[in-house]
C-alpha cells in the first residue's frame, strides 16, 4: 500500500514538474488551454492532462516558449462545430509565437485589430478557407516580421490597406478569392523580397500599378478575375525572376508591351479575355526560351501569329481563341515539338492548307477559320475541324463565305474540290444569260399584272365598304387583329399547321392521346402521315400569357442547338387555341425514365444504369451550358427539373419546357460597387425560394443540383418540389456528401443500382458537384459550363494529376499541367478545401464523358483529399454577370 502511494506521488510530482517546465510563466499554459476551451479542440489532439509542446498536435515551442500553433486539419467537439468562431483572444498572451496555421479550419469572423499589436513576432499567418470575413486590418502593416500572409479562399470585404506596403520581409501575399474592391496600392512596389503576390478572383478595380515593376524578387503576379482596366504596364518587363504572370480576366486594353521580352524566365503568360489589341512582335516570343503556357484568347489582337510559336521546345498550351489573327499557315509546323503539346487556334481569320491535315490534327482546334484543302482519313474528326472551308469534312461554311474571304484577299480558292464556276464554256454562259433574261422578262411582266388586279380588287372593296359605312361605321384604331411582333422570325420556324390538321392528327386531342398536364399547356401525342409520332401542346392561355407562345417562337427562331427539343411547327391562325408542335421523344423525360416497366415480367421496374445517369446529366449540363454561356445576353431556363429533361430513343437529352426561358435579369456591364452590394445582398437570400424563380443563371445551377442528387440518390420528385420537407431531406443528404470521404457518399446512392467499386468515384464526383450546385449562396455556385466540364472528366474532381515530367505552376506550386485545361469558379469556404483551384482557360477534351483511367492513374482512397486540379475555382463572372443573382 506504502509503495502504490509513492508511484502516485511520483507521478504527480512528475507531471507537476512538466507543467512547471512548459514555460517560465504559466500565462502561455493558460492560454493554450483557453484556446482549446474556445475552439472547441478535441482531447485527442489536445489531451488537457499532458505537456503541450510535447504531446499536443501541432503546438511547437522553443526554450519552453510556444512559437508554432497549427489547427489545421484538427477535428473539433460537437459543441465546437455547432458554434465555430473566431475565439482566439488568449492568443494575445503568446509574445513568442512565429507562425499560426488555421488553413481549413472554419473561424467565422473578422481578423482581431490587435494582430497587428501583440504579434510583434509572427513570421507566418496562415488563414486560407477559414471562412474569414471584415475587412484586412490595416494593424498587420506593424508585424515587421512578417514573411508569410495567406488570407486566401475567404469572405474578406473592403478595400486593401496601403499599410501592408510596410511589410519588408514578406515573401508570400496570397488574398485571392474574395470580395476586396477598391484600386491596387501602389506601396505594393516596396515590397522588394515579395516571391509571390496572388489577388486574383477579386473585385479590384483601376489600373495595374506601375510600381508593382520594381519588385524584383517576384516570381508570381497573379491579378486575374478582377475589373482592372488600362494598359499593361511595361515596367512589368522588369520583372526578370517572373515566372508566371496571369493577368486573364479584366478589362486591360493597348498593346502587348514588347518590354515582355526581357521576362526570360517566364513560364506561364496568362492574358485571356481582356480587351488588347495590335500585333504581336515576333522578337517578343523568341525570347521567352521557357514559355511552356500561353494564352491570348478572347482579346482583340490581329496580324500574323509569331513564327518563333511554331519552333518551341518547351510550348505546351497555345491559346489564341477568339481573336483577329489572320495568316497563311501553309507552311506552319502546327504539331508542335512540346510533348502533349495543346494548340487552340479557333475562331480566328487564319487559312492554308497546314501540314497537320495529312498528319495528325488531335492536339490542335482549327475550327472557325478558313482553312482549305483535303483532310486524309487518318485525320481524325472530332470537332476541332469545324467551320472552316475543307472538303470532305462535315460542319463546314458556306461556299459563298470561303469564296468571298479568299477572293477579298486576292487568294486561290479549291472550291472544296469542285470546278470553279468561271470554267463553263462561253457559248453557254451567252445561252444562260439569254434564258435569265426571258424568264426574267416573264416574271416582271407576271408580277405587274398581279399587282394591278390587286389594286383593282381593293379599290373596288374601298367602294364598297364606303356605300356601307353607315350600317357598319369605321372600324376603331387599335382593334385590328394583333400580328405578331417579328412576322419573318414565326414564318421561318418549320412548318406551319392548321387547327384542323392537329385535331386530326391527335384524334380531336382525346384523352387517350393526353401525355401530360404540363405548367404552360396540356401534351397530347400525334402522328403524321406515316405513322412518324409528334407531340403536340396546346397553350393554356388562362394561365400564361396570350404573348408566351409567341416568346417561345421567337426563341426558337433566334437559336439552335442539338440539346434543345426540336421544334417542328406551330399553329396561330386561331386567336382562342395556340399550338406548337414538337419532335416526339421515346423515352419521355426523366421523371418518367429513371424508373422503367422492364419487358421481363419478373423485374418489375428496372433502374437506369449509372452510364446513362452520367449520360443524361453531362447531356442536360451541356444544354444549359449554351443558354448560360454561348447566348448573348445570358438565357435562364427558369424550370429546370427531371421533367424538363426529355430522351430520345437513345438516351440523348434535348430540353424542354422552354416557354419560361428568359434573359437574366440584371445590367452585365453594371459598376464593380453594384455587383458588390448585390453579391452581398444575395449571399443571404433562400436558396429555395417559393413563388417565381429569379430569372438568373444561378437558380438554374441551384435546380440542376437538385437533379443531379436525383440520379445519384434515385429519390423522385426533389427538383420539382421546395417544401419543407425536401429541404430538410438535402440538408440531410448533403451532409453525406464528404469531399474527404467517398465511402459516405454510399450511404445516399439509388440501393436499385448497381455500382461496383470503379464505378463508385464518379458517383461521389458527381455528388460533390450536385453540392457545390446547392450552395446557399448564389454568387459561390460554379457556372455551368465548369460543371459540364467536370461532369465530363469526374475522376478529375476526385484524383490528384500525377504528371511528373509536365508539372507545372498555375497559382500554387500543388497545381499540374491539367490545369491549363480548366477555368475557375468562386467557391465557397465550405468547399475550398476541396475543389481545385486552377485558372487557367479550358480547351474540351475528346473522348467519353467520364470514362476511366484516360490518365492511367490508379484509384485514390477513401480518406485522400479532392484533387486541387479539375473542379474550377473563379472563372469569367463577367460573362455570367458574376452569377450575383439567385
Amino acid at each position: 500500500m506504502k509503495e502504490l502511494l509513492l508511484v502516485t506521488i511520483l507521478v504527480v510530482f512528475h507531471c507537476t514538474l512538466g507543467q512547471q517546465g512548459f514555460s517560465k510563466s504559466g500565462n502561455e499554459l493558460s492560454a493554450l488551454l483557453d484556446l482549446r476551451s474556445s475552439l472547441g479542440i478535441r482531447s485527442t489532439d489536445w489531451p488537457i492532462k499532458s505537456n503541450p509542446c510535447k504531446q499536443w498536435t501541432g503546438i511547437q515551442c522553443r526554450n519552453g516558449r510556444v512559437i508554432g500553433i497549427n489547427i489545421s486539419g484538427l477535428k473539433r467537439t460537437r459543441v465546437g462545430r455547432l458554434n465555430p468562431s473566431f475565439s482566439v483572444d488568449s492568443l494575445a498572451s503568446c509574445t513568442f509565437l512565429e507562425s499560426f496555421n488555421a488553413s481549413g479550419f472554419s473561424l467565422p469572423g473578422s481578423i482581431p485589430d490587435w494582430f497587428g499589436h501583440q504579434l510583434g513576432s509572427l513570421k507566418v499567418l496562415d488563414l486560407q478557407s477559414s471562412s474569414v470575413t471584415g475587412p484586412i486590418p490595416a494593424s498587420l502593416g506593424n508585424l515587421t516580421r512578417l514573411n508569410a500572409l495567406y488570407l486566401g479562399s475567404n469572405d474578406l470585404a473592403g478595400s486593401l490597406p496601403a499599410a501592408l506596403g510596410q511589410l519588408m520581409q514578406l515573401s508570400v501575399l496570397d488574398l485571392s478569392r474574395n470580395s476586396l474592391t477598391g484600386q491596387l496600392p501602389s506601396e505594393f512596389g516596396l515590397l522588394r523580397n515579395l516571391s509571390k503576390l496572388d489577388l486574383s478572383s477579386n473585385y479590384f478595380s483601376g489600373s495595374i500599378p506601375s510600381t508593382f515593376g520594381s519588385i524584383s524578387s517576384l516570381k508570381i503576379l497573379n491579378l486575374s478575375d478582377n475589373s482592372l482596366m488600362g494598359p499593361v504596364p511595361v515596367e512589368l518587363g522588369n520583372l526578370s525572376n517572373l515566372v508566371e504572370l496571369n493577368l486573364g480576366m479584366n478589362a486591360l486594353s493597348g498593346l502587348l508591351p514588347v518590354e515582355f521580352m526581357r521576362l526570360r524566365n517566364l513560364e506561364v503568360l496568362v492574358l485571356r479575355d481582356n480587351r488588347l489589341e495590335g500585333r504581336c512582335q515576333d522578337g517578343l516570343f523568341s525570347s521567352l526560351g521557357k514559355l511552356r503556357v500561353l494564352e491570348l484568347r478572347e482579346n482583340k489582337f490581329d496580324g500574323a501569329l509569331p513564327d518563333a510559336l511554331w519552333s518551341s521546345q518547351t510550348l505546351q498550351v497555345l491559346d489564341v481563341s477568339a481573336n483577329n489573327f489572320t495568316a497563311d499557315l501553309t507552311n506552319s509546323s502546327l504539331t508542335g515539338h512540346a510533348s502533349g503539346a495543346v494548340f487552340n487556334l479557333s475562331n480566328n481569320k487564319l487559312y492554308g492548307t497546314p501540314d497537320c491535315l495529312s498528319e495528325n490534327c488531335t492536339s490542335i482546334d482549327l475550327s472557325g477559320n478558313y482553312f482549305q484543302g483535303k483532310v486524309t482519313t487518318s485525320s481524325p474528326r472530332n470537332g476541332s475541324l469545324d467551320m472552316n472551308c475543307l472538303q470532305r469534312v462535315p460542319n463546314q461554311r458556306s461556299l459563298e463565305d470561303c469564296r468571298l474571304f479568299y477572293a477579298e484577299r486576292d487568294l486561290t480558292f479549291d472550291y472544296f474540290g469542285n470546278p470553279e464556276p468561271s470554267s463553263v464554256p462561253k457559248k453557254r454562259k451567252r445561252w444562260i444569260y439569254i434564258l435569265v433574261g426571258l424568264l426574267g422578262g416573264v416574271g416582271f411582266i407576271t408580277i405587274l399584272v398581279l399587282v394591278i388586279v390587286v389594286v383593282l380588287r381593293k379599290f373596288s372593296n374601298t367602294i364598297t365598304n364606303e356605300r356601307g359605312s353607315a350600317d357598319v361605321g369605321r372600324v376603331p384604331d387599335g382593334d385590328s387583329p394583333q400580328l405578331p411582333k417579328d412576322p419573318t422570325s414565326v414564318s421561318s420556324l418549320r412548318d406551319s399547321f392548321t387547327y384542323e390538321q392537329l385535331l386530326g392528327l391527335t384524334s380531336e386531342f382525346s384523352e387517350r392521346n393526353l401525355i401530360k398536364h404540363g405548367h404552360s399547356g396540356d401534351l397530347y401525342q400525334g402522328f403524321l402521315e406515316g405513322g412518324i409520332p409528334i407531340v403536340v401542346k396546346r397553350i393554356n392561355l388562362h394561365s400564361l400569357k396570350q404573348d408566351s407562345c409567341m416568346m417561345e417562337l421567337e426563341f426558337f427562331s433566334k437559336h439552335s442547338h442539338a440539346r434543345l427539343v426540336p421544334l417542328l411547327g406551330h399553329c396561330l391562325e386561331n386567336e382562342n387555341h395556340k399550338l406548337l408542335v414538337y419532335k416526339y421523344m421515346p423515352n419521355r423525360d426523366l421523371a418518367e425514365s429513371l424508373y422503367r416497366v422492364s419487358n421481363f415480367e419478373d423485374d418489375g421496374l428496372q433502374s437506369l444504369d449509372w452510364i446513362t445517369r452520367l449520360k443524361i446529366a453531362t447531356g442536360a449540363a451541356e444544354g444549359l451550358s449554351y443558354l448560360h454561356h454561348e447566348c448573348n445576353p445570358p438565357l435562364v431556363h427558369g424550370d429546370v427539373q427531371a421533367s424538363s429533361i426529355l430522351l430520345d430513343d437513345k438516351f440523348e437529352v434535348r430540353l424542354g419546357s422552354l416557354s419560361r426561358v428568359r434573359v437574366q435579369e440584371g445590367d452585365l456591364h453594371q459598376s464593380v460597387l453594384t455587383r458588390f452590394l448585390r453579391k452581398s445582398q444575395s449571399s443571404v437570400s433562400d436558396p429555395g425560394t417559393s413563388g417565381s424563380s429569379p430569372a438568373t443563371c444561378a437558380h438554374d445551377v441551384y435546380c440542376f443540383g437538385k437533379v443531379l442528387l436525383e440520379l445519384v440518390t434515385g429519390k423522385l420528385g426533389i427538383s420539382k418540389s421546395d417544401d419543407a420537407t425536401t429541404r430538410e431531406w438535402l440538408e440531410h443528404t448533403l451532409a453525406q456528401i464528404s469531399v474527404y470521404d467517398r465511402e459516405l457518399v454510399a450511404k445516399i446512392v439509388d440501393p436499385s443500382m448497381i455500382v461496383d467499386e470503379d464505378l463508385l468515384e464518379e458517383v461521389w464526383a458527381m455528388a460533390i458537384v450536385a453540392r457545390s450546385c446547392l450552395n446557399s449562396k448564389p454568387s459561390k455556385r460554379p457556372p455551368m459550363k465548369y460543371v459540364l466540364k467536370a461532369l465530363e472528366n469526374p475522376l478529375k474532381v476526385v484524383r490528384d494529376d500525377i504528371y511528373s515530367s509536365g508539372r507545372l505552376r498555375t497559382t500554387s506550386s500543388r497545381r499540374s499541367w491539367s490545369a491549363a485545361f480548366f477555368g475557375s469558379w468562386r467557391h465557397s469556404p465550405d468547399n475550398a478545401s476541396a475543389l481545385g483551384q486552377a485558372n487557367t482557360s479550358g480547351l474540351k477534351q475528346p473522348g467519353r464523358a467520364g470514362s476511366r483511367g484516360s490518365s492511367g492513374i490508379e484509384h485514390s482512397s477513401s480518406n485522400k483529399r479532392l484533387s486541387s486540379e479539375i473542379f474550377p475555382e473563379p472563372l469569367e463572372m463577367q460573362d455570367m454577370g458574376r452569377l450575383d443573382e439567385h
